[in-house]
């Protein structure tokens, strides 16, 4: 019976599947992890942001955050390398994020048109 080449052949294909699902767990693993690291450092950069900002500064930060997302994840980096190297005195408050936000933007182009 274990010379028949179908048994054989059978045999050879439940390894190859076994083989490929034991690949795929590995690799939803590697994924879970790298999930799982990034929502521990984003967890970090909430708290940071919840101890280093006034309410109303969050509530600037937020608006910004739903018209430019990108500008925002940048202002959130700048606070958070402030935060982590001392050089945040209290808190932010409202105006000192106005401030932030006016040095980080990207210089606006203003066009002349003129018409002849």
């Amino acid at each position: 019976m274990s010379g028949n080449p179908d048994d054989e052949r059978l045999e050879e294909l439940r390894r190859q599947k076994m083989q490929e699902l034991q690949d795929q767990a590995q690799e939803e693993q590697g994924g879970e992890a790298e999930e799982a690291a990034r929502q521990q450092a984003e967890a970090q950069k909430d708290a940071l942001l919840r101890q280093f900002l006034t309410d109303g500064a969050r509530q600037r930060l937020n608006a910004v955050q739903m018209s430019k997302p990108d500008f925002a994840e940048q202002v959130e980096r700048q606070i958070v390398a402030l935060a982590q190297s001392g050089r945040v005195q209290g808190k932010i408050d409202e105006e000192q994020m106005k401030n932030l936000l006016r040095e980080l933007k990207p210089d606006s182009k203003s066009f002349n048109i003129r018409r002849r």
